[in-house]
């Protein structure tokens, strides 16, 4: 009888397939961040420049955000313009930071997150398909 010799390689095939995967995800994180930021609207450029993104190796999640409260604003609309119609109505009167006094129906969203995503989720998809498909 023939001794047999079993080899398991598991350890560095999954090692391939989470780096693949890594890699993939910081990839499309940053485009996504990047897109997201050609899509902000622009007055002193704070909302623009705090798109950030991260990625957690451990659980193969991208996060890509921005800690502004006026990114929310930008994404959603405000007042009259609000997405989901729940803004406050008829308008307020604002001190804007040069100190005059403005008035406003709200802010029209952007959506230059929601926007980012939708031009790019398909590239991504594919992005992911082409790094693992070679292992």
């Amino acid at each position: 009888m023939a001794d047999v010799i079993f080899e398991s390689f598991a350890i560095e095939v999954m090692g391939e397939i989470n780096d693949k995967i890594n890699i993939a995800l910081e990839e499309s994180a940053g485009e996504l961040e990047s897109r997201a930021k050609r899509n902000t609207r622009v007055a002193s450029s704070n909302t623009k420049n705090s798109w950030k993104h991260k990625v957690d190796t451990e659980k193969h999640e991208a996060v890509i955000g921005n800690p502004l409260e006026n990114a929310i604003w930008e994404e959603f609309g405000t007042g009259e313009y609000a997405l989901q119609g729940n803004g406050r109505k008829g308008g307020w009167v604002y001190k804007d930071d040069s100190g005059d006094y403005r008035f406003t129906r709200g802010k029209k969203p952007s959506r230059a997150l929601f926007r980012a995503y939708t031009a790019l989720k398909n590239k991504i998809e594919k992005h992911l398909q082409d790094s693992l498909k070679d292992l």
